[in-house]
């Protein structure tokens, strides 16, 4: 599940930097005509009015992008959050399995487990956050 999420993803990145260099292509090509064409003031306004547009259009896509972004990492946030749940309630049902049963240097040992599990998962989590903010941040940086 994680391994087609993680795919997806790549997916989703790879399609929106082709897009945007798709966009930036359309940007030069106008440059370059505006550039060529005789410099009066009709052409000049209809160019910049295009120019307008274009720019207009990237933004709406830079936006687009980013909101895209930001559902993707809340996605992850609740997968992880759900995995965290489920890991705990694992956890607790085993303690108060030993609990029921055994002694207190078992509950001890239970406890540091499950203290030990928890703190690697919020490690894990924060790491995908990271390499998530890190790849949207610079995704938007460059794009901006």
């Amino acid at each position: 599940m994680m391994m087609m999420m993680m795919m997806m993803m790549m997916m989703m990145m790879m399609m929106m930097i082709m897009m945007m260099m798709m966009m930036m292509m359309m940007m030069m090509m106008m440059m370059m005509k505006m550039m060529k064409m005789k410099m009066t003031t009709t052409t000049t306004t209809t160019t910049m009015m295009m120019m307008m547009m274009m720019m207009m259009m990237l933004m709406m896509m830079m936006m687009i992008m980013m909101i895209m972004m930001i559902m993707m990492i809340m996605m992850m946030m609740m997968m992880m959050m759900m995995m965290m749940m489920m890991m705990m309630m694992m956890m607790t049902k085993t303690t108060t399995k030993t609990t029921k049963t055994t002694t207190k240097t078992t509950t001890i040992k239970t406890t540091t487990t499950s203290t030990t599990t928890t703190t690697t998962t919020t490690m894990m989590i924060m790491m995908m956050l990271k390499r998530r903010w890190g790849g949207g941040g610079g995704g938007g940086g460059g794009r901006r």
